[in-house]
């Protein structure tokens, strides 16, 4: 309430702390009957100038009609600072989750991602990091092993399927910056084009509007939660709104690239790069829980982690995305 009111912004006292883990997030409602969200941004996770840069990239969208949820600008700053934390004001924005089954919600789906992407091949991040092969691959299976974070009697399973993983996906330049692979093969990657995504567009940050609802958002998908913005591939902001076998992955993939190239061309060699960004996101998300089990909300939402059985699991999945990163990729 303090912080809002340091922006000239004053609640009736009704706060609900919403579903977020990296940050921490309320919906407050304001005396003048408007709703918005307050996002308080994790000490040393991304920098000042990192944060801005995706405030930016929102307002930038928003500017081309392209439904976002964008911080306010509030006294001529997104970004502000209140009790030694950094923290942003936002619209707050209902919708429920888009119906993924539905051709023609995937076909909407595509188009806006299309429309985020034109507007992401605009310019380049110059502060904000790109998804590769390093962060979130090595770094991340590097620092589980150093902090002895798999326990002893899966750590060399585990050590292998992730080493051999990684080994595979260095096949692939565009997520190394190798300006001259080993392979003769994954030459045809080098050139595919990368630009600022949305990142992390997994169907809980897609919020869907029915045609019938009254809203300010309007009917369709609007798309919140920027903060894992990065520089990558297309693909990376359509393979995770893929499920089911590969048969349903294929349509639905078919549906979201027929809405997507109603709007930008899809370079198809890009279906090549979604088992091993699949792969990183995996190890990945490892690290980040291991990183975050001093946050006392991660023992509590996250109570199977850490476990035998939970790094059995992961080489399990390991060993099965070796196997699928040397298929035929999805065909479009």
């Amino acid at each position: 309430m303090d912080a809002l009111a340091s922006v000239g912004l004053f609640g009736d006292g009704r706060q609900l702390a919403l579903n977020s883990y990296e940050n921490r997030v309320y919906q407050l409602h304001l005396e003048d009957a408007a709703v918005v969200v307050a996002k308080f941004y994790r000490p040393g996770r991304w920098s000042e100038a990192q944060i801005l840069e995706e405030h930016s990239f929102s307002t930038e969208l928003m500017a081309a009609e392209i439904p976002v949820v964008a911080p306010l600008s509030l006294n001529a700053d997104t970004l502000h600072h209140f009790g030694g934390f950094a923290f942003s004001i936002s619209p707050s924005r209902g919708g429920r989750p888009p119906e993924l089954d539905d051709a023609e919600v995937l076909e909407w789906i595509g188009r806006f991602l299309a429309r985020i992407h034109s507007v992401g091949a605009a310019k380049p991040f110059v502060s904000r990091p790109a998804l590769d092969l390093q962060t979130f691959g090595i770094a991340s299976r590097e620092w589980l092993l150093s902090h002895d974070q798999v326990p002893l009697d899966v750590q060399s399973r585990w050590a292998k399927a992730s080493q051999d993983a990684l080994d595979l996906i260095a096949t692939h330049p565009c997520l190394t910056g190798a300006s001259s692979p080993s392979d003769p093969g994954a030459l045809e990657i080098e050139t595919i084009k990368l630009l600022r995504l949305h990142g992390d567009c997994h169907p809980g940050n897609i919020l869907w509007t029915p045609l019938e609802s009254v809203a300010s958002a309007g009917p369709g998908p609007h798309f919140v939660d920027l903060d894992d913005a990065r520089t990558g591939p297309a693909v990376q902001d359509l393979w995770m709104l893929l499920s089911g076998d590969r048969t349903q992955r294929s349509r639905q993939l078919g549906c979201l690239v027929d809405g997507y190239e109603q709007f930008r061309a899809f370079d198809r060699r890009e279906t090549a790069l979604i088992e091993p960004l699949r792969t990183l996101r995996l190890i990945h998300y490892s690290a980040w829980l291991a990183r975050r089990w001093s946050d006392p909300t991660f023992p509590v939402n996250f109570p199977w982690f850490g476990s035998s059985d939970y790094w059995q699991g992961q080489v399990q999945m390991l060993e099965e995305q070796i196997e699928a990163m040397q298929e035929d990729p999805l065909q479009v």
